[in-house]
């Protein structure tokens, strides 16, 4: 961390407000070298908390400043370790609380833009999220408001970002963990006046996870990721050499070997088996409409659906 970085963080903090200018020169220091360290972060995350009022370019700075050092902090980039997200849930509840609506964001961002984040994580951004829908109030940062009373169209865009984000619990599709929560949050605000776009949402999600097609492969872990690129660092030039020779000597090899086809079934097949509900999932379907004791209009509207697809 530069002098300058930690003076401007300190006086800011004791002053408890930080200008647009200030930002500008945290952002040019910061960034310097390309990343941000971890005692940057901290002293971002501190100047944070100590802020009455940020202004939109200091939350879009930590968001975006702590997006990354989260996300690309170690390699592989795009995935938060174990370490990295403890450092996060760690740092997000030093005052016993999601404190601002800057932090909230920085949650769902880590979700919606992240390739990869451990289950922990995962779990504690699900359990913000549907306690900042149940009892949050205020404005948002993109101008919407949190109700505590009901699921306003803000709550209903941000519960799609986490629910549909490429490092949720599946990567392009919905988990019944999370399904679970859209039952819970549909139950809770029955009879208020929820935006038209928390139905869809919650038909989209909850029909997602029972019917949804999810490639396994198309998710890398970041543990398969450091090896694969540990292997292709390690060989790439044995491996660019065996490559060409075997273009110039073989030509026709590459249709031949990875034209094949192999007895795997095809993705329209795997797609029409992912459509049909297994007994399992019916059995986790009717414990979830029976919760409330009766069939509401979401779980009709659900219903129907299915029935549809």
């Amino acid at each position: 961390m530069t002098a300058q970085f930690a003076h401007l963080t300190q006086q800011a903090a004791l002053d408890g407000a930080i200008s647009d200018a200030e930002v500008l020169t945290l952002r040019q220091s910061g960034w310097a070298d390309g990343h941000i360290a971890r005692e940057e972060a901290e002293a971002i995350f501190a100047l944070q908390q100590a802020t009455a009022n940020p202004s939109p370019v200091w939350s879009d700075f930590f968001v975006e400043a702590l997006r990354n050092f989260v996300l690309n902090g170690s390699e592989p980039r795009g995935y938060a370790s174990d370490e990295e997200a403890a450092w996060l849930i760690r740092m997000v509840e030093a005052d016993g609380k999601v404190c601002s609506m800057t932090e909230l964001e920085l949650l769902v961002q880590v979700i919606e833009k992240g390739l990869g984040v451990p289950d922990a994580l995962k779990v504690y951004v699900l359990k913000v999220i549907e306690a900042a829908v149940l009892t949050g109030t205020g404005p948002t940062r993109d101008g919407g408001e949190l109700a505590d009373t009901h699921v306003t169209p803000a709550e209903a865009i941000m519960l799609r970002r986490v629910v549909f984000g490429s490092a949720s619990d599946k990567p392009g599709a919905v988990s019944l963990r999370e399904a679970e929560m859209l039952f819970r949050l549909k139950d809770a605000t029955l009879h208020q006046a929820n935006a038209p776009e928390f139905k869809a949402i919650f038909v989209q999600g909850v029909g997602n996870a029972l019917m949804g097609y999810a490639n396994e492969a198309a998710h890398v872990s970041r543990e398969k990721m450091l090896q694969l690129e540990a292997f292709v660092a390690d060989n790439k030039p044995q491996l660019g050499r065996f490559m060409g020779q075997m273009a110039r000597e073989v030509p026709n090899v590459f249709g031949v070997v990875f034209g094949k086809r192999t007895a795997a079934p095809s993705r329209e097949e795997q797609v029409s088996a992912a459509e049909a509900i297994v007994p399992y999932e019916q059995e986790w379907l009717d414990a979830q409409i029976a919760a409330n004791g009766q069939v509401d209009e979401y779980d009709r509207a659900l219903l129907d659906f299915i029935e549809q697809q």
